[in-house]
């Protein structure tokens, strides 16, 4: 069982940036594909950015490529999600995410129902 809590969100104005951190129960954190997604108000949950167990390979939503960086830390147990010139349509919960299960296709963690593991989320609002 991996336990995830999410830190770092908050309220910033457009072209400012954020940090969320993603810190991680258990010892096996190294093992886990990793990712970070979002959900504003009335849409659907959607993929943000992936990182493999590695830190070897990321994958990033197009709406967010090279404004937000998905990085991690295994002998933390910790996740980031670095995000610079920010919109206010980034504005949502985010939420990190655990895959157990090992993928050779990366293309997979843009994909909700690979991930094992949910943390609660933490609101990002971005005012124009």
């Amino acid at each position: 069982q991996v336990q995830l809590v999410e830190s770092g969100g908050g309220l910033v104005q457009a072209g400012g940036s954020l940090r969320l951190s993603c810190v991680a129960s258990g010892r096996t954190f190294s093992r886990y594909d990793l990712g970070w997604f979002r959900q504003a108000p009335g849409k659907e949950r959607e993929f943000v950015a992936a990182i493999t167990w590695s830190g070897g390979s990321t994958l990033y939503a197009d709406s967010v490529k090279g404004r937000l960086t998905i990085s991690r830390e295994n002998d933390k147990n910790t996740v980031y999600l670095q995000m610079n010139s920010l919109k206010p349509e980034d504005t949502a919960v985010y939420y990190c995410a655990a895959a157990q299960r090992w993928t050779s296709n990366i293309a997979n963690l843009a994909n909700r129902i690979h991930y094992d593991y949910w943390g609660q989320g933490t609101q990002a609002t971005v005012s124009s």
